[in-house]
C-alpha cells in the first residue's frame, strides 16, 4: 500500500539523487485517482481557466473554483503531493491576504502546498506563509498571471541580464522558504543554471531537460485539445480523437435504435430477494 509524499522528501530529492521527479496538473477527482501511483506531485493549476473553463488566460479563476477542484482531486490522491495554485489578485495585495488564502486551500481544499507566481519581491510574502506553517512551491519565468505586463505568453529570460535575475530570484525564494520551484518557459541553459545554484528542486515546463523534474498540463499531455499545441509539450495520445470516435459510435447506435440493447435494459419489479445492486446508478 503506497504512502503520501510529503513537502519534506520533494525538497531532499535533489539532494537523493533520484530520477527527476514527475508532475501533471489535475482538476478532477476521475484523472487525479488514474494518474495518482504514477507521479511524486499532482498540481491543481489556475490553468483550468483555460483548459476547463475555456478562457483565454488564468485572471478570471476565483478562489472558490481553487479550492473547489483542489478538494475533488484531494479525494483521489493516496500516493502523490498535491499543491494548489494561488489564483491572481489572491496574494499579491498583501502577506495577510496570502495568509487567508493559502490557509483556505490546506484547509478546506485538501492542498499540502501552494504554488505563487513571482520573483524576489514575493519573498516576505513567502516567508510569512512558510513561517505559518504552510509550504510554498515558487514559479518564475514565463509567469502566466502577468500575461499582460509580459505582452503575451512570451519566454522569458533570454538575455544575460534577464538570466541573472531569473537566477537571483530563485535564490531569493530558496531563502525564503520555498521547497521547490517551478521554472516556465525559460531557455535551456537559464534553467540548468539555475538548477545547478539553487538546494531545492526545479520543475521545468518549457525549460529544458536540465531541471530537477518536469511537469505539463494533463489536457496537452493527453492530446485533449488538438486546436493547441505548444512547443514545449509533448502530446502521449490523441484522447481528442478517441473521444470524438467514441461519441460518433455513441450517437449512431441511439440514431439507428440500437442502443440501448437488451443487456443495457431493466425489466422486472425490483425485490429485496434479488439483492441489492452495489453500483449507486442501478
Amino acid at each position: 500500500m503506497s504512502r503520501k509524499l510529503t513537502t519534506l522528501e520533494i525538497r531532499n530529492a535533489k539532494s537523493a539523487g533520484g530520477p527527476p521527479l514527475v508532475a501533471v496538473t489535475a482538476y478532477d477527482y476521475s484523472l487525479a485517482r488514474l494518474v495518482d501511483e504514477l507521479v511524486e506531485i499532482v498540481l491543481v493549476g489556475d490553468s483550468l481557466g483555460m483548459v476547463v473553463q475555456g478562457h483565454a488566460n488564468t485572471l478570471s479563476v476565483t478562489m472558490d473554483e481553487i479550492v473547489y477542484h483542489t478538494r475533488a482531486v484531494a479525494r483521489a490522491l493516496r500516493h502523490a503531493h498535491l499543491v494548489a495554485d494561488m489564483p491572481f489578485l489572491s496574494y499579491q495585495a498583501c502577506a495577510e491576504d496570502a495568509l487567508r488564502n493559502a490557509g483556505r486551500l490546506l484547509a478546506e481544499g485538501g492542498a499540502e502546498a501552494v504554488k505563487i507566481e513571482g520573483g524576489s519581491h514575493l519573498a516576505p510574502t513567502i516567508e510569512r506563509l512558510c513561517t505559518a506553517g504552510i509550504p510554498v512551491m515558487g514559479h518564475l519565468g514565463l509567469t502566466p498571471q502577468s500575461v499582460h505586463a509580459m505582452g503575451g505568453f512570451r519566454i522569458q529570460g533570454r538575455s544575460e541580464a534577464a538570466q541573472e535575475k531569473l537566477l537571483e530570484d530563485a535564490l531569493a525564494l530558496e531563502r525564503a522558504g520555498a521547497y521547490a520551484i517551478v521554472l516556465e518557459g525559460i531557455p535551456a541553459e537559464a534553467a540548468r543554471r539555475i538548477s545547478g545554484r539553487i538546494g531545492i528542486p526545479t520543475i521545468g515546463i518549457g525549460a529544458g531537460a536540465g531541471c530537477d523534474g518536469q511537469i505539463l498540463v494533463m489536457h496537452d499531455l493527453l492530446g485533449l485539445n488538438p486546436d493547441f499545441r505548444p512547443k514545449f509539450a509533448r502530446a502521449y495520445a490523441d484522447l481528442a480523437g478517441t473521444v470524438r470516435e467514441a461519441v460518433g459510435r455513441y450517437a449512431a447506435d441511439v440514431r439507428a435504435r440500437n442502443f440501448p440493447a437488451l443487456e443495457h435494459s431493466f425489466s422486472g419489479v425490483a425485490t429485496p430477494e434479488a439483492g441489492a445492486s452495489k453500483d449507486p446508478r442501478e
